[in-house]
């Protein structure tokens, strides 16, 4: 029996950082992962997703590179020495974890845990582990669909293992995993047909962002079927995709985003007062502790706006809160700003247009811009960027903004910071725009 002041379960962005704060604060901690450390983001996500994004980014400029005067004949893309490079990145990335981990003096333990007691978990050799607090940060993994033949498609960590690059893909799903991965293939050289059950992508973000999106997904050569209802996947002369409104074939990959579940299972939780929530999340309250005295959860275990930064934050704050004296340090999910690495870009922060109006009434005000971005003043696309300021108040407090275009990922920040100041429309207004640039729009508008 190995006593410390800290069990995680999980070496995931999460994981890693409510351990790593606690060790800060001079707690001793056990961290068990049976795999790669970083999780989805690092491994199977956000960081690889990044470079493949980058890869297609260049694939456009290179594209637009003739009306800016260069004669530049592009012969060939070398999808495998680009996995290569990529993959090597995060082999780096993952030993760089190892060691912060070990300088910290934090004991890594390489098998999945399980709760087996108050304050125990037991690896999978036998041996156990005592604690005081036990914080779950499992993350969770890509969904298949229920239908015949769903083993013939790949998911997003499939994709990562793509040596080549599949000539059609099929892409079922229409949240930020599918347009990610659809404009990324599709830059790179893939035919994408998209298929959706309803119509439109990116249900849960802003309307605007969504009809954009799809309008300029359409316009670059990408399918988008909507109403689409699986029925089954065969294979054939290439893979045929059955919906109810009839068959789509002769794809070389088809690729499953349709969303992703909880690692929550095998945890020993049956034996304790965790509870589940009905799509087997692991429910917290706003202090990420559970039913059971001494547990904890955060991340996407927890269901609660699944992206990295708020898995890292909610870890940093809890460890803030048990062993660095500050009882009331809690996450606030209010104004959580995120990036679509789509093609273009979204960025998006605060209450989408509907939800504001579902929450405050009549007593919101929106305004938008729509307009052509000064580097395609001179190609011969011309795609839109558009921007929305959600604002409620007699003061008009700004609860939602949300830009589709070039540079969408990179301007968000700093707004976000201004939004969680509690910036008003005057604010924006009051500040000197910096031109030429997209992101003026959004300090001008009327």
């Amino acid at each position: 029996m190995s006593g410390f002041d800290l069990i995680v379960l999980g070496g995931g962005s999460g994981g890693l950082a409510s351990a790593q704060r606690a060790a800060e604060h001079g707690a001793s901690v056990v961290l068990l992962e049976p795999n790669r450390l970083g999780g989805t983001c690092v491994n199977v996500g956000c960081v690889p997703k990044k470079v493949m994004w980058n890869a297609a980014e260049l694939a456009e400029k290179l594209a637009a590179a003739a009306a800016y005067g260069f004669d530049i004949a592009v012969r060939g893309h070398d999808f495998l020495a680009l996995k290569e490079a990529r993959d090597a990145y995060v082999a780096r990335l993952n030993g760089i974890y190892a060691d912060n981990l070990e300088k910290k003096g934090i004991r890594h333990v390489r098998s999945a845990g399980r709760i087996s007691g108050p304050g125990r978990v037991v690896d999978e050799s036998g041996r156990h582990y005592e604690a005081p607090h036990i914080v779950i940060a499992t993350g969770g993994r890509p969904r298949k669909p229920e239908i015949e033949g769903a083993d013939l498609g790949i998911d997003s960590d499939g994709f990562f293992e793509l040596e080549s690059l599949p000539s059609r893909v099929a892409i079922v799903g229409g949240g930020y995993i599918a347009v990610e991965l659809a404009g990324i293939l599709q830059a790179l050289g893939s035919r994408i047909s998209v298929f959706i059950r309803r119509d439109r992508l990116l249900r849960s973000f802003d309307s605007m962002l969504a009809a954009e999106l799809m309008e300029q997904m359409r316009a670059g050569g990408i399918e988008i079927v909507t109403q689409a209802e699986l029925v089954k996947l065969s294979a054939g002369s290439g893979l045929t995709l059955e919906t109810a409104r009839g068959a789509h074939s002769r794809f070389d990959a088809v690729l499953w985003a349709i969303g992703r579940d909880p690692n929550a299972a095998d945890l020993g939780l049956e034996d304790t007062r965790v509870a589940l929530t009905d799509e087997g999340h692991i429910a917290v309250d706003e202090y990420q502790a559970t039913a059971e005295p001494g547990i904890y959860a955060i991340g996407d275990v927890t269901g609660r706006a699944e992206l990295t930064p708020v898995a890292i934050a909610a870890g940093r704050r809890l460890s803030d809160r048990l062993f660095g004296d500050m009882p009331d340090r809690k996450l606030s999910y209010e104004i959580i700003p995120t990036v679509i690495f789509s093609h273009p870009p979204i960025g998006t922060i605060g209450l989408s247009e509907e939800d504001a109006r579902a929450r405050y009434g009549s007593d919101v005000r929106a305004y938008t811009s729509r307009f052509v971005g000064m580097f395609n003043a001179i190609t011969d696309a011309k795609p839109r960027t558009a921007m929305k300021l959600v604002v409620t108040g007699s003061d008009q407090r700004v609860i939602g903004c949300h830009v589709i275009g070039a540079g969408a990922d990179e301007m968000t920040q700093g707004f976000a910071v201004a939004m969680t100041l509690g910036a008003r429309k005057t604010d924006f207004d009051d500040t000197i725009a910096i031109h030429p640039t997209s992101a003026e729009e959004l300090v001008t508008m009327r």
